[in-house]
């Protein structure tokens, strides 16, 4: 993977993110949301659940701005600005430089 990264600098910019990071996932937002109207349900068996957590689901799917609160709460956005490089890229004249 390395390889095929840094032979397309031109269009392809690689953001490393920690391992373990539920603040920067907008699926964690996701399951908040549902799983906090989930408290006070009973269900008869586990395909009663299922289909509650569905439909759940699929009223989240049909509010965007919802979605967009979800992925604004991390503070990613869909189309990533590549990160700034030093002044003295690409020929790394600043190496020992603070």
């Amino acid at each position: 993977m390395q390889k095929f990264v840094s032979s397309h600098p031109d269009w392809l910019t690689e953001v490393r993110l920690p391992a373990y990071t539920p603040d920067l996932n907008p699926a964690e937002g996701v399951w908040a949301n549902m799983k906090n109207g989930l408290g006070n349900l009973m269900a008869r068996d586990v395909d009663q659940l299922a289909v509650i957590v569905r439909n759940r689901l699929k009223r989240i799917q049909y509010r965007p701005a919802l979605i967009d609160g979800f992925l604004a709460q991390t503070g990613l956005t869909l189309e990533p600005q590549p990160p700034q490089r030093p002044k003295c890229w690409p020929f790394n004249l600043c190496s020992g430089v603070t």
